[in-house]
């Protein structure tokens, strides 16, 4: 696995774990808000690659967290673009942790086989936008039916998993949320995440701003009329 970071330590992205995250390097979209741009940039990226954390130094560093940490979330950059997925993430179960996947979704036959070979206990997948509104977002290609099926993939999977919108100022609106809520009907769990310009892709997402406190509320009180659970993320 081509590993471009780790954070030691999280209570917020396995939900009710104490966990891991480990970011893996790549993506295949390109949304000029992403938070996490030195796993998508290519340069940056080409980086990553020729100074990229052994996976043997990682499981090292899981032998030593046993009973202390409980799970391992999988992050990116997008983790389904690597081939050896499945083979990382059955060594982290079988090292005796709970494995959360992150992802956009764009690979539904990848979650189906880690479902079938019982290899991640909790998805979670960003929703960019409503469906028709994605190359908006996304700038690269993509399969609308791809998305479609992984969200249903996961919503059918019998697992825990939420569904989660970064909102950004002048491509989320109310409107907007109505096509997202309308989409993910009957959906466990949403979050609507704020937007934060500290560290972004695009250089004119860094003078955007995030909602105010009382409009991601509006927000999320929209979408409780689609979804059982739904919050907010500052």
């Amino acid at each position: 696995m081509l590993i471009g970071g780790i954070q030691e330590f999280t209570t917020l992205d396995f939900p009710g774990k104490l966990a891991v995250v480990v970011f893996t390097a790549g993506c295949n979209f390109r949304c000029g808000y992403c938070h996490n741009p030195q796993f998508v940039d290519e340069e940056q990226v080409k980086n990553i690659i020729a100074d990229s954390i052994p996976e043997e130094a990682f499981f090292k560093f899981l032998e030593k967290r046993k009973g202390k940490l409980e799970g391992v979330c999988i992050s990116g950059g997008e983790p389904t673009l690597h081939s050896d997925l499945i083979d990382f993430a059955l060594k982290i179960k079988q090292t005796g942790f709970l494995v959360k996947l992150d992802t956009n979704g764009t690979k539904p036959a990848v979650l189906e086989k880690m479902i079938a070979e019982k290899v991640v206990d909790f998805f979670a997948m960003d929703i960019k936008t409503s469906l028709p509104r994605y190359g908006k977002i996304i700038k690269t290609g993509f399969s609308a039916e791809d998305i479609k099926k992984s969200k249903e993939i996961i919503q059918n999977s019998g697992l825990p998993y939420e569904f989660r919108t970064t909102a950004v100022k002048g491509l989320h609106t109310k409107e907007v949320f109505e096509e997202i809520g309308e989409w993910l009907k009957g959906a466990e769990a949403y979050f609507i995440q704020n937007f934060r310009n500290k560290k972004v892709l695009a250089e004119d997402y860094a003078q955007k701003e995030g909602f105010s406190e009382k409009e991601l509320e509006e927000f999320k009180i929209l979408m409780q009329k689609y979804v059982k659970n739904c919050g907010i993320r500052m």
